[in-house]
């Protein structure tokens, strides 16, 4: 069993997670009796966290927002760094971390007190980063946060939206998830006008507030949400494509590719289309010669062109077979 002070930060963050806890199901999580976790509840009140405790089928304890942060966890100046640390690796700087950033961002905002608030968005509005070599789209991390969180709470969201022509549009959604695939962030929803999921680009909403009333959610469409991402938006989101036979079986091809490279169809056991593209035919022309398979393309005239002149660079390159 832990001991109390151990059990009240582990208590903590379980009532940090966007859910209601039964009592009962904490008790089992930290192997006491619900005695001891009405206590523990009691403790942390007492201690300045706001514990909200709903009855009913549905209820449980969760962590209301406004609380202050306290100096047992944090003090004022670690609670700053954390937060622009946070900010920074929501946008991407820590490749792999965005995701897990704003669920972290989230948590932290909730319990943060107003007066470290200011100093927070007085930091991010007078620093400048360098940007990457190939920097992405840009994304707010206020505008992530606001999507994520109402994905948490499921309610409805709304916002302006500009699609890839530029043309503006105010949509209503019931948000599902927001998505990282390759540079870019993807809001997954389902449109309340159009009646069907929609996937937007998140550099290219601009929320409105406040956040529409609660919704029942839906069944995620296609089961896996980042497939089912990749195939909305790979196509958009590529300059160039390319249809290309490759003379391998289609098992064999999927190993070597993921889904921010193409879809894989088979043709037969030795033969499968590779439907693919890439901002560039540079990149495109690398991404097929990474494969290491016989491969043939037909299409675009550009890409053909451009393996065309890399055929004859790579064989001026070589010494002759004698």
């Amino acid at each position: 069993m832990l001991d109390t002070s151990a059990r009240l930060l582990r208590l903590l963050s379980l009532l940090q997670t966007p859910r209601a806890w039964p009592g009962s199901e904490l008790a089992e999580r930290l192997g006491v009796s619900g005695r001891t976790i009405r206590n523990d509840i009691d403790r942390l009140r007492e201690l300045g966290y706001p514990v909200d405790a709903t009855r009913g089928a549905t209820g449980g304890y969760r962590l209301g927002a406004g609380a202050a942060m306290p100096p047992l966890l944090l003090d004022d100046e670690e609670a700053v760094a954390v937060t622009i640390a946070l900010r920074i690796a929501a946008r991407g700087a820590v490749p792999g971390t965005a995701e897990t950033s704003l669920q972290a961002l989230a948590k932290v905002e909730q319990v943060l007190p107003s007066r470290l608030r200011r100093r927070v968005r007085t930091l991010q509005a007078y620093t400048v980063a360098v940007p990457a070599d190939r920097p992405a789209p840009a994304v707010s991390a206020d505008v992530l946060t606001t999507l994520v969180s109402a994905c948490r709470d499921q309610e409805q969201l709304r916002f302006d939206y500009l699609d890839h022509a530029g043309r503006p549009s105010r949509r209503i959604v019931e948000p599902y998830r927001a998505v990282n695939w390759g540079q870019r962030w993807y809001l997954v929803a389902w449109d309340v006008e159009r009646e069907d999921w929609r996937t937007f680009r998140v550099d290219r909403i601009q929320p409105r507030t406040p956040t529409g009333p609660r919704f029942a959610p839906r069944e995620p469409p296609g089961g896996d949400i980042a497939a089912y991402v990749s195939r909305r938006v790979s196509g958009a989101a590529w300059r160039h494509h390319a249809r290309v036979t490759v003379h391998a079986p289609a098992a064999a091809v999927v190993e070597r590719i993921n889904p921010a490279v193409g879809t894989v169809e088979a043709i037969d056991a030795d033969t499968c289309l590779l439907i693919t593209g890439a901002d560039t035919v540079q990149t495109l022309a690398l991404h097929l010669g990474m494969l290491d398979f016989d491969f043939d393309v037909t299409e675009p005239p550009e890409l053909v062109d451009h393996l065309r002149r890399l055929a004859d660079r790579y064989g001026r390159a070589t010494p002759p077979v004698h």
